[in-house]
């Protein structure tokens, strides 16, 4: 069988553990570097469908994203038809997502979705064929808050199972990379504001902290001019952030279930910005490991408190949970499949709504 998965860099560390239990030929789809790096030796074939929107000072249009986003839309389904695939999976809500779902409908191939964050899912998950929760209480959620009820709950994040054994470098390693042994790492995410970002910096610089940046969605340039101090780095480019938050003395980040899941099964002392996703699966999932969620203001005493996460039921049950998936793949018949639909989708839309 011929599966094409779709995601970008967070999403492709849930799909690994999938695709290793699977004897399945895969073809990755993906605008991002980091996660062709990921996937290319699982996959036979890799694709690009368009560039990373990566967050400027900047804002485009709608209609400049509209157009940006029908033009890869139409090179995903162009992989997908000549490639004979059988199966697409997706995991994450970025447009990545969109772009598969988007393009496997037109063509009429099943679609299975990972989705983790039920308060602000992409919304082509409503066309969906099955949807894989993490626990029951998501299972219900988006049955009450978007009529959504082909869904199968998995009970865990198979991202954990990643992390527990990924080759991770020897922090003396990273230490003789960064000419330094006693860092925090603050992640900017893809919950971070760009008017928030100022407020941020300042308040991580009051920090006696030698502190390295990692900007992600945003270019460095844009956030190096807000440093006034020594000893604040940002660091530009793809990095081996499991390694470098694991070396780390903690790490303070705005970001989703990507790097929750990263901090808690690597037990890494950590605080998580509270970012516009004032309602977010992943601080709950945070709040539920022990990772205190806070604002911008609160930084300097939650980093001087922050302690460890109690991770290890949380790699057990993603090792269970990626199997769960791998099955589904093989076996779709027992579930439902009758899609959401515009119903679903417009619901999901007005949710959306709350974060732009």
């Amino acid at each position: 069988m011929n599966i094409a998965v779709v995601a970008e860099t967070a999403p492709a560390k849930s799909l690994i553990p999938v695709i290793e239990k699977l004897d399945d030929n895969i073809i990755s789809l993906t605008h991002s570097e980091g996660a062709m790096k990921l996937l290319s030796p699982y996959s036979s074939d890799i694709l690009s469908i368009g560039e990373g929107r990566r967050n400027t000072t900047v804002k485009r249009s709608d209609l400049t994203i509209g157009r940006l986003v029908l033009k890869d839309t139409y090179r995903t389904y162009n992989a997908l038809k000549h490639r004979d695939v059988d199966l697409v999976l997706t995991c994450g809500n970025a447009g990545d997502v969109r772009k598969g779902i988007s393009a496997a409908k037109q063509l009429g191939i099943p679609k299975i979705h990972m989705e983790q964050d039920i308060y602000n899912p992409i919304e082509m998950i409503a066309y969906a064929d099955l949807i894989t929760v993490p626990n029951s209480s998501a299972q219900k959620a988006l049955k009450k808050m978007y009529g959504i009820y082909n869904t199968v709950n998995i009970k865990g994040y198979p991202q954990a199972e990643y992390v527990s054994r990924v080759p991770i470098m020897e922090p003396e390693t990273i230490y003789k990379h960064y000419k330094m042994d006693d860092f925090y790492i603050l992640f900017l995410g893809g919950d971070t504001r760009t008017s928030d970002i100022p407020k941020i910096i300042q308040e991580v610089q009051m920090l006696d902290k030698t502190i390295l940046i990692i900007p992600y969605r945003f270019e460095a340039k844009s956030i190096s001019k807000f440093i006034t101090r020594k000893n604040v780095y940002v660091i530009d480019g793809y990095v081996d952030l499991i390694s470098l938050m694991n070396a780390s003395q903690g790490v303070i980040y705005c970001a989703g279930m990507g790097v929750t899941i990263e901090v808690g099964a690597l037990s890494v002392p950590a605080v998580k910005l509270l970012g516009f996703h004032t309602e977010h699966a992943s601080n709950d999932l945070a709040q539920s490991l022990g990772i205190d969620v806070i604002s911008a203001y609160d930084i300097q005493y939650a980093v001087s408190h922050m302690r460890r996460p109690h991770g290890s039921r949380l790699i057990k049950n993603g090792c269970k949970a990626s199997f769960k998936v791998a099955e589904l793949t093989r076996d779709m018949s027992m579930f439902d499949q009758t899609t959401g639909g515009m119903k679903s989708l417009k619901l999901i839309w007005n949710q959306r709504k709350k974060y732009r």
